[in-house]
């Protein structure tokens, strides 16, 4: 260490130049011309220099790992009625809904007895009996979330529900 090295005080966040030593005793002025006398087992000189020929390593950062079990896709469950008969001309509207209200019963059903946790139920825009047979059918059970009173309520078509 000598006059006009930059030093930095080990337990103290102060850096500053050294002005003079006088025996164990070294006179720093820091940054903002304030001075301070201290002992040289105090002060580590700063090497500017010091990390220049050290080759940076860039490591990849490892892939966070999921469980197969969180990583599944919600169950999709389609009520439109098209879809659950070959033949849809040949029932009422009545005949209809208790189709699909017994088609997402039984879908319930199959989630919990395979643990599934995630089903979406596609219910469609329309005159809203179809939505609110669903929602009422949700209503009723136990164990089960879902968004009854979202900002899209009546425009979303469709309602993901989670088993608890």
């Amino acid at each position: 260490m000598k006059v006009g090295d930059l030093v930095s005080v080990i337990d103290d966040n102060l850096k500053g130049k050294v002005l003079n030593i006088i025996a164990n005793q070294v006179k720093i002025e820091d940054e903002h011309g304030f001075t301070y006398n201290l002992n040289k087992e105090q002060l580590t000189i700063i090497d500017s220099g010091l990390y220049e020929n050290v080759p940076v390593i860039t490591k990849k950062e490892p892939a966070k790992i999921t469980s197969k079990k969180h990583n599944k896709a919600p169950l999709k469950l389609d009520l439109h009625f098209n879809f659950l008969v070959k033949d849809p001309s040949g029932y009422d509207a009545f005949e209809r809904l208790m189709i699909q209200k017994e088609k997402l019963l039984e879908t319930i059903d199959f989630c919990r007895k395979n643990h599934i946790k995630n089903l979406q139920v596609i219910h469609g825009i329309g005159d809203g009996v179809l939505q609110k047979m669903v929602y009422d059918v949700l209503e009723g059970l136990t164990g089960v979330e879902y968004d009854s009173d979202g900002f899209f309520y009546h425009q979303s078509g469709k309602v993901d529900v989670r088993f608890l």
